[in-house]
C-alpha cells in the first residue's frame, strides 16, 4: 500500500511540473508574440539613411545580359 502511494504522489508531481512548465512555455510565446506584434518593420527609416537601390535602363539590357550580370554579381 506505502509503494503504490508513492507511486501515485511521484506520478502527481511530474503531472504538476510538466503542466507549471506547459503554462510558463505558453504564457513565454505569448509575451514573444506581443513583443514582436507591435514592432513595425517597415516604418520609413529615420536620420541618415539614404536609398540604395537603383533604377536599370532596360532598353539595352536583353535577357541574356542580365543572366551573365545574375551570375557575375549574384543579384
Amino acid at each position: 500500500m506505502r509503494e503504490w502511494l508513492k507511486i501515485v504522489l511521484d506520478t502527481f508531481k511530474v503531472f504538476i511540473l510538466f503542466t507549471g512548465c506547459t503554462i510558463m512555455f505558453y504564457y513565454g510565446i505569448m509575451w514573444l508574440n506581443q513583443e514582436y506584434q507591435s514592432y513595425h518593420k517597415y516604418d520609413e527609416p529615420e536620420g541618415s539613411a539614404i536609398k540604395v537601390t537603383t533604377t536599370i535602363d532596360t532598353e539595352n539590357d536583353n535577357w541574356l545580359n542580365r543572366l551573365l550580370f545574375f551570375y557575375h554579381y549574384g543579384e
